[in-house]
């Protein structure tokens, strides 16, 4: 009815789709085995169901232990070659940011923009929106910030 490695090749581009959709970078290897089961039943080498399905979770597994993490390393969203996130981190320290709303202290978070992202941000002094400020460290995902003015 249909050509198996038609199909094969189909399910594999489906489960690269779906990788876009889903977390984890774990569907791209299981699309990955897919196309290959598709290239190897297309000259031949599987023409069984058995066959295909064994190669199917041979390269899968194989691509899946073999290439994730090197895969995941490089997407994960380091700003450099270093992916020790402390070290990544530290290089925020005495950068300049714009700040997108008002910063009162002990109040709620205020919102910066650093490299064209808008952060969450707090600071012990105030800082109105508009002004230039100074990251003095990280706080998970909140930048804490100082006057410009008190950096220099």
């Amino acid at each position: 009815m249909f050509d198996p490695a038609l199909l094969w090749f189909v399910v594999g581009l489906a489960l690269a789709l779906a990788e876009l959709a889903a977390p984890g970078v774990i569907l791209i290897f299981f699309g990955l085995g897919a196309w290959i089961v598709a290239l190897s039943t297309w000259i031949g080498l599987t023409s069984g169901l058995g066959s295909q399905l064994l190669l199917f979770a041979l390269a899968s597994t194989a691509s899946l232990v073999g290439l994730r993490r090197w895969i995941r390393d490089r997407f994960s969203g380091h700003v450099s070659g270093v992916q020790n996130p402390s070290v990544n981190l530290d290089e925020f320290t005495g950068r300049p940011v714009l700040v997108l709303e008002d910063l009162i202290p002990g109040g709620s978070d205020g919102s910066v923009e650093f490299k064209g992202a808008n952060w969450s941000a707090r600071s012990t002094e105030s800082i109105g929106s508009g002004e230039r400020a100074i990251i003095e460290r990280v706080d998970g995902l909140v930048l804490v910030i100082k006057k410009e003015e008190e950096a220099s």
